[in-house]
């Protein structure tokens, strides 16, 4: 299966989100450092399937284990630093239809993309078509029907309500934007 650059994944292929980063590999049993980009990590465990790399070649974990602020993982039929150090300095992917439902009232970011985003009076502001993480808090870019990009801080005082349901979202424009 082959991913395209552009924006949006086209109708019928996969949607995968980043879970870590392999960095190097650990030691001489075929582990390597994975950095973790997930609010699961309970969910990163051996037998679960993975996709490396813009590829997204098909892996299962075969062991997985805390190290430092990340884990150390072990894929399997990768036995040797030599044969895992191939993926070195890749990302580590699941696909979403793959992942379980979240609670209600939550949701996964990649959800709210093509979400309509209205202002508090309830004017049209457009589409979200990106989300920036900045760090301090992540960052909503709507695109207007001109094409004009609105940022938006999701920040509770500026996001008001997420309607998943509707697909709709209505925010509090704070002076300036």
């Amino acid at each position: 299966m082959t991913t395209h650059k552009q924006s949006g994944s086209p109708p019928g292929e996969s949607i995968y989100l980043a879970i870590g980063y392999l960095r190097r590999p650990h030691g001489v049993s075929g582990e390597i450092i994975m950095d973790l980009h997930t609010d699961f990590p309970e969910r990163i465990k051996a037998g679960r399937k993975i996709y490396i790399g813009d590829k997204h070649e098909a892996a299962t974990f075969d062991s997985v284990r805390v190290h430092g602020d990340g884990l150390l993982v072990k894929l399997r039929g990768y036995d040797t630093p030599e044969t895992i150090g191939r993926f070195r300095n890749q990302w580590v992917y699941v696909k979403t239809r793959e992942v379980p439902p979240l609670p209600e009232g939550q949701y996964y970011k990649y959800e709210l993309i093509g979400v309509d985003v209205v202002d508090d009076n309830g004017n049209a502001l457009g589409k979200i078509v990106e989300i920036l993480e900045t760090g301090a808090n992540d960052v909503y870019v709507v695109k207007d029907d001109s094409g004009k990009d609105i940022l938006l801080p999701a920040i509770p005082s500026v996001i008001l309500n997420v309607d998943m349901t509707q697909r709709s979202m209505k925010v509090h424009l704070l002076e300036g934007l």
